[in-house]
């Protein structure tokens, strides 16, 4: 099979991307740029790169054209200049969706989060919403993946959590009282989206797509600490500190420790779908616990965050 993947270079996309191709599968990536840690996919002959912000409905046509399916996983978790969430989640969906239709694709998976929804208060949350509502009427088969805290090598929770441990090994949790998170391994979900899209599995569904071990935030953050051999003093802040840390780490970090979305999705616990809605069926599943070996394999190289990485870069 022909699959077209968005945000092809980003950590779920590539993760998608190598499956495909292990698997003897034709893929086209798309994406504003190749990430570092991506460009080894652009070495394979069965890879077609396609330089794409999602903004043109007819250069998406074209990319689109002969595959047999298309899954969308770009997007972001802050705003930054015109990569906003009404044009990177909504517009850019809308685009993708009309010209799968006009490329005659036959089946579309998006990657959404766990409790996206409308009228909450949150434009994050809002617009994964609106993203959903227009790949639901759009007359496509479709599954809608509603993810939550995704880790593996490449990916921002650990990423972020061992270099913010030799840095700065302080941490606020967010609020007085404890949330918690069911950590996925990427691993897991690109074995849904690849059911989904290959196999043609969860048609027309919308299913929640969370790991199978429930832990305290600061459960998570302990073991990273553990693997990485450092310590981490732990404290409890309230919300709106994190709101004003978040608005500040997203003007001068290039990629921000904390941003206000990520605020919001930890002060509401990242565990069940809101609104409720379908269940994996049992072997699609996720069943990789969050354990010392998985954390170390996914872990980057070890050192504090580099002078790059802590300012801001336009």
């Amino acid at each position: 099979m022909k699959i077209a993947i968005t945000g092809g270079t980003g950590f779920v996309g590539r993760h998608l991307a190598q499956e495909l191709l292990a698997r003897g599968h034709e893929v086209v990536l798309l994406a504003r740029g190749v990430d570092t840690g991506a460009d080894f996919l652009l070495k394979s002959a069965s890879i077609k790169f396609v330089a794409s912000d999602l903004s043109d409905t007819k250069a998406l046509t074209g990319a689109f054209e002969g595959c047999d399916a298309v899954a969308h996983c770009a997007g972001i978790n802050r705003e930054r200049g015109a990569q906003t969430y009404q044009r990177v989640h909504v517009e850019a969906t809308e685009n993708v969706v009309t010209a799968a239709r006009a490329a005659g694709v036959k089946k579309i998976a998006v990657v959404s989060f766990l409790r996206a929804r409308p009228d909450c208060g949150s434009p994050y949350h809002e617009s994964k919403w609106k993203a959903e509502e227009i790949v639901r009427s759009s007359g496509l088969d479709y599954t809608i993946l509603k993810c939550g805290v995704i880790y593996g090598r490449g990916d921002h929770m650990l990423d972020h959590l061992s270099h913010a441990l030799f840095t700065f090994p302080i941490f606020a949790t967010v609020g007085f009282r404890s949330k918690s998170i069911r950590p996925m391994a990427v691993e897991d979900l690109v074995q849904v989206l690849y059911a989904a899209i290959v196999d043609n599995r969860l048609s027309r569904q919308t299913v929640a797509v969370t790991g199978p071990e429930e832990l305290y935030l600061v459960e998570a953050v302990k073991r990273v600490a553990r693997v990485t051999g450092r310590r981490a003093l732990m404290f409890p802040a309230p919300v709106w500190f994190h709101y004003l840390l978040g608005w500040f780490l997203e003007r001068t970090m290039k990629i921000p420790l904390v941003s206000l979305a990520q605020v919001r999705i930890l002060t509401e616990g990242v565990v069940q779908a809101e609104p409720p809605c379908e269940l994996l069926p049992d072997d699609l599943k996720p069943a990789t616990r969050f354990t010392d070996e998985q954390i170390r394999n996914g872990l980057p190289k070890p050192g504090p965050f580099t002078l790059g990485e802590l300012l801001f870069s336009a």
